[in-house]
């Protein structure tokens, strides 16, 4: 088996990440988007939704139904200050994005990519990422490359969730490899900025989950190379 090649930040033109949520970016990429700051990298994060169907409200509650969008937009705003990376929204409907138009989201995102010009374009992984909404912005954004001409495709990187023995046991071990050990301080803070979501996560922790917490976020993060043309499962259950 190959190992897994490491991402080169100074390798970089630009980066763009596409996600879902407020915190995703942070959660999957955020000590790679630290470092190509500090290379001199541009990045931007197109997150796809305002995240303002989520539960989590803080703890104790300083958010509601009505304010929680306003509050996480503010809460990636800072969090994307503190990893150095501009911040776009794609404006769909917080856990609705499955039922959205494929090919208009993937034309939207596209035209993302033609403006930026990224060598490298991060999602998730269609059919490995557990929410709904991450498999279908995984999807558009691999339909979003497909559609450009192939010498003019930048590199397509996706992130899956989970553990080699359940939900990504049959993608194998990751192909590109960062090493976030100089910005994983960063990616600690920004998390913390996330705070309707991540409050409760940091509060409640146990030296165990703290261990397990170093052990999966922050000794590097982990990317598989995604065909822009392979047809997944997930592709053919939604054709």
């Amino acid at each position: 088996m190959a190992e897994p090649v490491p991402f080169v930040p100074s390798d970089e033109r630009a980066l763009l990440v596409v996600l879902p949520h407020p915190d995703d970016e942070t959660f999957s990429t955020g000590g790679t988007l630290a470092a190509c700051h500090d290379a001199g990298v541009p990045t931007v994060y197109l997150c796809t939704t305002y995240g303002d169907m989520g539960r989590r409200m803080g703890r104790p509650a300083f958010a509601h139904r009505e304010s929680l969008r306003d509050v996480r937009q503010r809460e990636l705003a800072e969090a994307c200050a503190v990893l150095g990376t501009e911040v776009r929204f794609l404006g769909l409907r917080d856990k609705c994005v499955e039922f959205e138009d494929p090919a208009d989201i993937a034309g939207r995102i596209r035209a993302v990519i033609d403006e930026v010009r990224p060598s490298t374009v991060v999602t998730f992984y269609p059919g490995h990422a557990v929410h709904p909404d991450h498999d279908a912005t995984g999807w558009f954004t691999q339909l979003a490359v497909r559609g450009l001409p192939a010498g003019e495709r930048p590199r397509l990187l996706a992130v899956a969730v989970g553990d080699l023995k359940t939900n990504i046991a049959a993608l194998g071990e990751a192909d590109v490899v960062s090493d976030i050990a100089a910005t994983s301080d960063r990616k600690v803070e920004a998390l913390k900025a996330h705070r309707s979501q991540t409050e409760a996560m940091f509060l409640r922790w146990d030296a165990d989950q703290e261990q397990a917490f170093q052990e999966r976020l922050l000794k590097g993060e982990r990317f598989y190379l995604l065909d822009p043309d392979l047809v997944t499962a997930y592709e053919r259950s939604r054709t």
